[in-house]
């Protein structure tokens, strides 16, 4: 019986023994976020990665967003109303120079509006030996005011004798 009980206590040593020496691997999670081991990098990971993914699916939003208006601006109606409006403007700015500058009853000032801004125009008369000019004046939408003037009866383009200013004749 002694014999048992000391086996007893020998095999009870043993076993204590072999889980002391495993009693010093500890157990660790991978994850960081339960084991607080590189916590702050994980986040800073997750937190780039969420943010590149949010920033691509922004970006082709906004590629979509500017595809479909390039495809809207090339209808054929989009082009066709710019070229219509581009000719009434041609022709609005003709008319206005032919008014300001000519010589058979020429009016001495005007003003019109367009989106938001007002133009006027008045012909100055020179002083003292020195041109008239014709002072034109934009006022944007935001009282912003541009003023250009422009010398009256200098700078005419010569004209040959066909009347043609090409120099052949």
């Amino acid at each position: 019986m002694i014999k048992r009980i000391v086996f007893g206590i020998v095999v009870v040593a043993i076993c204590l023994l072999a889980f002391a020496a495993n009693a010093d691997e500890t157990f660790k999670f991978k994850n960081p976020s339960f084991s607080g081991i590189g916590t702050g990098a994980h986040y800073l990971t997750i937190e780039n990665q969420e943010f590149s993914r949010n920033k691509a699916i922004k970006d082709a939003i906004e590629a979509a967003r500017k595809a479909a208006d390039r495809e809207a601006d090339n209808t054929t109606l989009a082009k066709f109303m710019r070229n219509l409006e581009s000719r009434i403007y041609s022709q609005f700015a003709k008319q206005l120079v032919d008014s300001m500058f000519s010589n058979d009853g020429a009016a001495t000032f005007g003003s019109f509006t367009l989106e938001g801004s007002v133009v006027t125009w008045e012909l100055v008369p020179g002083v003292e030996g020195s041109p008239d000019f014709i002072r034109l004046t934009v006022v944007d939408e935001f009282g912003s005011e541009t003023v250009i003037e422009i010398p009256v009866g200098t700078g005419y383009f010569t004209q040959d004798s066909d009347g043609t200013g090409d120099g052949d004749g």
